[in-house]
């Protein structure tokens, strides 16, 4: 039952620090607004308030001497990977204070950078707040005023990073892993389950069929070297032209 509730809670964590860096991603680009500021704000309190959680959860069990060796391994094994998400969570901290103060959208300092993605932000903290709808209602100053506050909530997942290592001690070394690298990469559920991609790079070319495609692709590479050739002789011309 124990185990159960911790992966569900770092699973929870998981999910709102990897919605929470996908917002970050269009901090400073075209797809920054001012929903953009308040959606990170609130998705970085929830997954403080889920590290809290898990920090708690976690810290009972391991320090109970009473659990049997395999369910010490196994909650050893959960206290990295929530070290892991919480060192996630402040790197990304941190990078977002720094892109917030490059780039104050009240009073702008320099334009905001073409990067190609395209679409709303809104699904994706939709999904870290377990909601469907995002409900918007923080000051126009939030851009600038938010920033503060960022500041000692940097601050505080430091010190609670810091005190999670003083009261358990678990060598990231010494424990093994349940399972391959990227083992949840080629697994068909976590593929629905977990993706948080909203914003795209490019919308998909329709796929046509195999045959066509392969000799749309060969006349292709053809068109690329042929241009290629003709591109190195004009420069060619145009060098022999300098120099007499």
């Amino acid at each position: 039952m124990g185990k159960d509730e911790c992966k569900t809670m770092l699973d929870a964590l998981n999910k709102v620090t990897a919605c929470y860096r996908h917002l970050v991603i269009a901090l400073g680009s075209t797809s920054d607004s001012q929903n953009l500021r308040e959606e990170l704000k609130k998705t970085r309190k929830k997954a403080q308030e889920l590290a809290v959680a898990n920090r708690t959860k976690l810290t009972s069990l391991l320090k109970d001497k009473s659990i049997s060796k395999d369910d010490r391994a196994e909650y050893e094994r959960l206290w990295v990977l929530f070290s892991s998400s919480m060192e996630l969570l402040e790197v990304d901290m941190k990078r977002s204070l720094e892109i917030g103060q490059d780039f104050p959208l009240k009073v702008p300092t320099r334009h905001l950078i073409q990067t190609g993605m395209t679409g709303s932000t809104t699904t994706v903290a939709a999904r870290a707040m377990s909601v469907q709808n995002m409900k918007y209602e923080a000051d126009s100053n939030i851009d600038t005023a938010d920033l503060r506050d960022l500041r000692s909530e940097i601050s505080q997942v430091s010190q609670m990073m810091e005190e999670m290592e003083m009261k358990v001690q678990v060598a990231p070394w010494a424990v093994e892993a349940k399972q391959e690298a990227g083992a949840e990469l080629k697994s068909n559920m976590s593929v629905g389950n977990s993706s948080v991609g909203v914003i795209s790079i490019c919308e998909e070319e329709p796929k046509e069929e195999e045959g066509g495609g392969s000799r749309d692709a060969g006349l292709a590479s053809i068109c690329a070297v042929a241009g290629f050739f003709v591109i190195i002789a004009v420069a060619v011309v145009l060098g022999y032209l300098v120099i007499n």
